[in-house]
């Protein structure tokens, strides 16, 4: 009678996968919503962390949150809408821990009024915040990356990259445009060592969508369609987050990835 040996199998092997250990993350719209759940999921994995917002008060609060939980953490408070701002402030967040590994653009905006009332001022802060600054931030950082043979960009995209609801006007736009520079990104600088995919979230309960939210009838039926029968909640992205922004997503590039319970297949 032969047994079979089973192999020795590293205690350590899905961690080494998923670990951020040594590695240097900006998240925009770090402060609040999905942005900070993403930016502690990354902090928690090892990874050390600058927030970039608009709001000095979340900022602190969020920073502290992850200081808390044994990271190390920085921000930096800038409006995103300005170019000059923007770039100002993806210098100073490679001030704190040095030049990043990962980039997350997540700071938005999200006004949506009717196409017939939507202003030029509307469209011009829409444009600059939800795309102009993630593509500066790209700019910026994307040839780092690539000259260092390691990187990742995570965009956050949304549904409306694929449909038109609730007013969806210059957001819309902004977010289709948003996935199409993630496929531009990922073009450039993939062949380099730099990873690009985008997350699309459904519903969720953020302050940028909290007004949706005050509609009860519509967001149950929000959550009706689902496969999983509820809406989003901020937490489920943390692991998504980890994973893109890790080796694990070595072969994963230019995609964008529809976090949302089904939402988009229903």
């Amino acid at each position: 009678m032969s047994v079979a040996t089973l192999p020795i199998v590293s205690s350590n092997y899905v961690s080494d996968l998923f670990t951020l250990n040594g590695l240097v993350a900006v998240v925009t719209g770090g402060s609040s919503g999905i942005g900070r759940a993403a930016a502690e999921a990354l902090g928690r994995a090892g990874a050390r962390v600058v927030l970039i917002a608009r709001n000095r008060r979340r900022l602190e609060i969020a920073a502290d949150s992850l200081v808390d939980h044994g990271c190390s953490a920085a921000f930096i408070c800038a409006d995103l809408s300005e170019r000059g701002a923007v770039r100002q402030a993806a210098d100073a967040a490679a001030e704190p821990f040095g030049e990043p590994d990962i980039l997350i653009n997540c700071a938005a905006v999200n006004l949506r009024p009717h196409l017939s009332q939507l202003t030029e001022r509307d469209w011009d802060t829409t444009l600059a915040t939800n795309l102009t600054a993630p593509f500066l931030f790209g700019q910026r950082y994307g040839p780092v990356m690539a000259r260092q043979g390691w990187g990742r960009i995570i965009n956050v995209a949304s549904q409306q990259t694929i449909r038109a609801f609730d007013n969806s006007g210059a957001y819309g736009v902004s977010k289709a445009a948003v996935s199409a520079l993630t496929r531009s990104q990922a073009e450039a600088w993939s062949a380099h060592g730099v990873r690009v995919n985008a997350i699309a979230p459904g519903l969720v309960k953020t302050p940028l969508s909290a007004a949706l939210f005050d509609n009860t009838d519509r967001t149950e039926a929000m959550a009706r369609r689902t496969m999983v029968g509820r809406n989003g909640d901020v937490d489920d992205f943390a692991g998504l987050a980890v994973f893109l922004a890790g080796r694990a997503c070595d072969y994963l590039t230019g995609q964008t990835i529809f976090l949302d319970g089904g939402f988009s297949v229903s």
